[in-house]
């Protein structure tokens, strides 16, 4: 083969390559203006001391870590890393449970399963700013839906809301029926995966009801059910809108978390400290980012067993 043929015949690899990378520019330049570059930026505000004067300037002087340390000197770091840590593992937990309950029940597919399945999506379409405000006014104190239920049975009205003992699990509970439509759609995808033939195999050995989904449904389920416990908890490590718009991390910080209290930090306050608000999200992030990690290792593993 002569030079020019070998030419000719490497100009479809380069062109490949870059009809490659053409298609590959938009995903990069989005992930890059909207991810790599406000991580950056992030990481830049919690290093330095910022103002609202050197916000605009850019002149902040440089304090390394200093907000890192008073974050976690603050007194509200504390209870907000405990409400952060309930706030999300029971939710996840209910959420969990819940939606694989509804995916099993669906999974029979009944007459009208179809519509009740869409009907079950309402709460994750509906934006969050409308879940939360029917859940403020369900949870009312004096006008709510809830309270009035509970006193058909003679139950006296509970301050949901307003109660520091039970702001947190009101929010909790908004979380959870906004949450269980997602577990519910990924989880029922997963059982549609599994081969019925493994059913029909495990129903001939006696395998039946519990034994069944415990002995080969919920193992097949394994790597789905990861996969959404992982989507799960990252989401709800971020869960602002709803807590702030129904008690806005009160009464006396009894709901706060790391995402109002970050948000609070950086723009809830007439002199807005964008650094220690900044610091508090990292927190967030590098939770995110280490569930994350041990997502893939845990997937490597089983990939090489």
């Amino acid at each position: 083969m002569t030079a020019g043929e070998r030419r000719a015949a490497g100009r479809p690899g380069r062109t490949g390559r870059w009809a490659a990378w053409a298609f590959l520019a938009p995903v990069v330049v989005y992930l890059a203006v909207f991810y790599a570059y406000p991580l950056y930026r992030n990481v830049e505000l919690s290093l330095h001391d910022y103002t609202v004067r050197s916000f605009v300037q850019g002149d902040a002087p440089f304090t390394g870590t200093a907000n890192y340390a008073e974050v976690a000197g603050d007194a509200t770091f504390g209870p907000a890393l405990w409400h952060t840590v309930v706030f999300t593992l029971v939710s996840l937990v209910f959420q969990f449970t819940i939606g694989l309950a509804l995916a099993v029940f669906f999974a029979q597919n009944f007459p009208l399963s179809a519509t009740l399945r869409a009907l079950f999506l309402v709460p994750w379409l509906l934006p969050l700013i409308v879940s939360a405000s029917t859940w403020s006014w369900m949870l009312n104190s004096d006008s709510g839906i809830v309270n009035a239920a509970l006193a058909v049975f003679g139950v006296d009205p509970v301050r949901w809301l307003t109660s520091p003992d039970w702001s947190l699990w009101s929010v909790i509970i908004a979380n959870v029926w906004i949450g269980v439509p997602f577990n519910l759609v990924v989880l029922y995808s997963g059982l549609q995966a599994i081969d019925p033939a493994v059913h029909e195999a495990a129903a001939l050995d006696g395998a039946v009801g519990w034994r069944r989904f415990r002995t080969i449904t919920f193992p097949l389920l394994r790597p789905v059910s990861a996969i959404t416990l992982l989507l799960g908890l990252v989401y709800t490590l971020k869960v602002f809108d709803i807590i702030w718009i129904m008690t806005k991390g009160g009464p006396s910080g009894s709901s706060t978390t790391f995402a109002t209290w970050s948000y609070r930090l950086g723009f809830g306050n007439l002199l807005p400290e964008f650094g220690r608000g900044a610091a508090v999200g990292n927190l967030l992030i590098v939770a995110a980012l280490v569930f994350g990690l041990i997502y893939i290792r845990a997937q490597r593993r089983q990939a090489l067993a």
